[in-house]
């Protein structure tokens, strides 16, 4: 009888403490500020490195914390790139799957203008692949592009909605006529990776 009563006892002790002790969420919903659009979190707070990002600005933020491009520099998660694959294989290495997980090597064709929070790779059929970042946990400096990198994690086809199109042109500093022209959603191949390795 004792040894029930001290496991009802702590039990109770512990049903307490979980129902009024505070603690954090384990996935918290973070604020988007009144008068902005949050697209797949882009305006949303973002953790910051050691070098804590300061804002300029609505769409001018500096880059303080992002260490600049240099061969072998990583962002993310370390990564290494052995066994990476060529862009050109990506549909082999996706078959007909709508996702895999994949290590890819490519040459870093536009990169997000506003905080570096996107890049895009050239497909073997001339699109762009859309590279973002999980949990947007780390950016890429703003001048990758035209630099070979290799990035690891997830290669998925989706539809990218008009406006969302339409944000990730003006990150990229389209003029308004291009950003206008931009009427229909898209069927894309998009990759979230967690970790962004520069080649050369």
């Amino acid at each position: 009888m004792k040894f029930f009563l001290s496991f009802v006892a702590v039990l109770v002790a512990i049903l307490l403490y979980i129902r009024f002790v505070p603690s954090a969420p384990i996935n918290p919903v973070l604020p988007v500020e009144q008068g902005q659009e949050e697209v797949n979190g882009h305006n949303s707070e973002v953790p910051k490195g050691s070098g804590e990002e300061e804002e300029a600005g609505e769409e001018n933020h500096s880059s303080t914390s992002i260490a600049p491009v240099a061969p072998g520099q990583t962002y993310g998660a370390a990564i290494s790139p052995d066994g990476a694959l060529p862009m050109t294989a990506l549909n082999t290495a996706l078959g007909a799957r709508d996702s895999a997980q994949v290590k890819l090597v490519g040459k870093a064709s536009a990169v997000c203008q506003a905080k570096g929070c996107w890049m895009t790779l050239p497909t073997a059929d001339g699109k762009e692949m859309r590279v973002r970042f999980k949990d947007y946990g780390f950016f890429v400096p703003k001048d990758l592009s035209g630099h070979d990198v290799v990035v690891s994690g997830w290669a998925y086809r989706s539809t990218v909605p008009k406006s969302e199109l339409q944000h990730y042109a003006k990150d990229a500093g389209k003029s308004e006529k291009e950003v206008a022209a931009i009427t229909q959603d898209e069927q894309q191949l998009t990759f979230m990776a967690d970790g962004v390795r520069v080649v050369n």
